[in-house]
């Protein structure tokens, strides 16, 4: 009799916990399909606050399983442990793209863009620039508080 009961009340904890599983994402995107033991279809992918993720198809991704029975399941993370830059140390953070893009925040203070990059607004520098290549200004260089005109001697 109380094996039948230790047994049951068992069987309850797992059917209402939570539990974890890898798959690889057959259908990339904001609803994605992920096979598990079995492709798990339409699930919702959760981020940190202020961060935009969506896995694409074969990546490698967590699936977090909880509610009763395990049924509400959706996607936390992906494994990307491979598109890591040589050399990553513990502490540092490396955001990148599909397209190549990456911001790598090293442990040194450092910051490393790749990419073109477009800002808008105002961009204060306070420090030494150096700039290899060509420089393209559209619009008006002031120099010391004053309009930039080239001497045509």
């Amino acid at each position: 009799m109380w094996i039948s009961k230790a047994v049951s009340l068992s069987r309850a904890a797992e059917r209402e916990g939570a539990s974890t599983d890898m798959g690889v994402t057959t259908i990339g995107g904001g609803s994605a399909s992920v096979m598990t033991r079995g492709e798990q279809r339409d699930l919702e992918i959760f981020s940190p606050a202020g961060l935009v993720w969506q896995p694409r198809a074969g990546d490698t991704v967590l699936v977090v399983k909880g509610g009763v029975g395990c049924q509400e399941q959706c996607v936390v993370a992906a494994d990307t442990a491979a598109c890591a830059p040589e050399g990553f140390a513990p502490g540092e953070l490396f955001l990148y793209s599909c397209g190549g893009a990456s911001i790598y925040l090293r442990g040194d203070g450092s910051i490393h863009v790749r990419g073109p990059v477009a800002l808008e607004g105002d961009l204060s520098v306070h420090g030494t620039i150096s700039l290899v290549g060509k420089v393209d200004i559209q619009g008006t260089l002031i120099i010391n508080g004053e309009p930039y005109r080239p001497c045509r001697c």
